[in-house]
């Protein structure tokens, strides 16, 4: 709140109490129940962000946008309120676009916010500080764009930013504020009055009777049904009627990997452990809240087998429907709504899968399960990526509300089926398009949302992308447990310069890279681990002290595929050097 003065058109009449534009953002924000803003500070935001402190918002402030727009992502995903990624304009609002493209890409509710240059300027390209059309540049990355120019406008456009964000499907939204609009005025009272609370920004959107009967039919003719969890199901944090409807029906289900947890990787419908049997010979697929993308061979192909499959989708964006293949009974709804509408529809009478299939199923698992066991227990020196995860995998089952944030290639590939995750929303990671660097904002913004212990397992390729973060980390004493799986590269650390030159080969790194003294520099707690023992011991110690800790696993060199388990995703150069020459 400012004292008497000029009103905006400079007349130096008294005008009463004014406010300006950065309380006013402050107060917008406030009103909607949003307190924590993750950004990079620098002009022209640096005061706001001091305003925000002085009226009890947190804000943590990052080394890099990128980061601070991934942790506004995953704030978003675990809150269901948009969360706010705060950068300065042009080049600082560019680093945070990766961010909002990605939280698009997998449907976060996030907003980011960016200062920028003056509109007069920019539109006549005269050459401002940092000049940009910021506005133009975003809107085909995220699910809406806005532009506040006067002060008056600032309730309502943080009031449609924060819907567009939560409503519907969510998503990325970027809402731009020039340098002008921070200092502008208004009286207080009519600053008040035009801010707006949001009120139902994710409306309920209820299933047609038809669509739940027609679902129910298809389901209840299969002879092999499968149902498939997305990270939608996690986000609709409809855990209790989730669990419901799948023990209900009895079938067996395959969870993505971020809504392992919706029921425990232990239950015994999880069909995990016999996934590539399940997709094959499964005749009804039930999707809620995950998509048939490359994440799922596009429900097609050689990993779908040959057997005849009808599909049922739970999803609220009708467009959704049929994007691969044809969907017999689309459920077009939120999923909370759709699940409770489904467990009503089945009465108490519902009639299980055979027991052949349920048999065939857990055979497979049981098979699979004893197949690994011996491969993730063992102690070896320099360890493998089962020894080790297979170490973090019982620490997790010791302590299931610790939250696991997983990234790289192999190491992410292989902990996504080693690691069981016991409760709901406590495995984040890349998400639907497979993007490194995400991280230690989803740590940081995990453990400040949620309060949980954190352990991040990352490659040490993927750590590289945000690894001076951990200077945040230790800035801001939070209880993260980072893990890397150090092999020395990318996919690993042995190969060769083809052409026999002395630069080292593109995918290898130093070797021998001590990664736990980064975190010493920085005042946390630093482990060397070089076995699956040491490890275990190691990480316990780091999750029990609540304090910052990087423990740098030494993985074998020679450990690791191209590019993990998606490797037919790299195209191969069919011409042999000499034919190139």
């Amino acid at each position: 709140m400012l004292e008497t003065g000029l009103d905006t058109q400079g007349n130096d009449e008294e005008v009463g109490k004014l406010t300006d534009g950065f309380h006013l953002i402050i107060d917008a924000l406030k009103l909607n129940g949003i307190n924590t803003v993750y950004n990079v500070p620098g002009i022209p935001i640096t005061d706001l962000g001091r305003h925000m402190q002085a009226n009890g918002m947190r804000v943590l402030s990052f080394r890099h946008e990128q980061a601070a727009g991934y942790a506004a992502a995953i704030a978003g995903f675990l809150t269901k309120k948009p969360g706010i990624c705060m950068t300065v304009s042009a080049p600082g609002f560019l680093n945070g676009l990766t961010a909002l493209a990605h939280a698009t890409t997998n449907c976060f509710p996030m907003i980011l916010v960016s200062g920028s240059s003056e509109r007069e300027i920019v539109d006549l390209m005269q050459g401002d500080y940092e000049e940009m059309d910021q506005l133009a540049i975003a809107k085909p990355l995220c699910k809406a764009a806005y532009r506040i120019l006067h002060v008056e406008d600032i309730g309502i456009g943080i009031a449609r930013a924060y819907r567009a964000a939560v409503s519907g499907r969510p998503g990325g939204v970027y809402l731009d504020l020039p340098a002008s609009l921070l200092g502008q005025t208004i009286g207080a009272d009519a600053g008040a009055k035009s801010l707006v609370k949001v009120i139902d920004g994710a409306p309920a959107q209820i299933p047609s009777p038809e669509a739940i009967e027609r679902a129910l039919d298809v389901l209840k003719s299969a002879k092999r049904p499968l149902i498939i969890l997305g990270k939608g199901a996690a986000y609709a944090q409809a855990d209790i009627e989730i669990r419901a409807f799948i023990e209900k029906s009895g079938v067996p289900y395959l969870p993505m990997s971020m809504a392992k947890g919706l029921l425990p990787d232990t239950h015994p419908q999880s069909a995990g452990p016999a996934r590539s049997l399940v997709l094959k010979e499964a005749d009804v697929v039930m999707l809620i809240g995950a998509r048939l993308n490359w994440l799922l061979s596009h429900g097609k192909g050689k990993a779908w087998g040959e057997a005849s499959k009808k599909f049922i989708q739970i999803d609220i964006e009708p467009r959704e429907m049929d994007s691969n293949v044809e969907i017999i009974a689309p459920l077009v709804g939120d999923i909370d709504s759709c699940v409770k509408a489904l467990l009503q529809g089945m009465g108490e009478a519902w009639s299980k899968p055979p027991a052949s299939w349920i048999n065939q199923v857990s055979a497979k698992k049981d098979n699979n399960v004893a197949r690994m066991a011996s491969k993730l227990q063992n102690n070896n020196v320099p360890m493998d990526f089962h020894g080790a995860l297979g170490a973090l995998s019982r620490i997790i089952a010791e302590r299931p509300d610790t939250v696991l944030v997983n990234e790289g290639a192999n190491t992410l590939d292989f902990a996504r089926s080693i690691i069981d995750i016991h409760k709901p929303r406590k495995r984040l990671d890349v998400g639907t398009w497979g993007v490194m660097g995400v991280g230690m904002g989803q740590a940081i913004a995990a453990a400040v949302e949620t309060g949980s212990p954190v352990l991040a397992v990352e490659g040490d390729s993927a750590f590289g992308f945000s690894g001076m973060e951990i200077e945040t980390i230790a800035r801001y004493d939070l209880p993260i447990c980072v893990v890397v799986f150090n092999n020395g590269g990318i996919y690993r650390g042995t190969d060769a310069n083809l052409s026999g030159g002395t630069d080292v080969a593109t995918t290898v790194f130093v070797k021998d890279i001590r990664y736990d003294k980064m975190m010493e520099a920085f005042g946390g707690s630093g482990y060397n681990a070089t076995s699956p023992d040491e490890l275990r011991r190691s990480v316990i110690e780091a999750l029990d002290s609540g304090k910052p800790s990087l423990v740098n696993a030494v993985i074998d060199e020679e450990a690791g595929t191209e590019s993990g388990r998606i490797g037919n995703l790299n195209p191969q150069s069919v011409v042999s050097k000499k034919q190139a020459t």
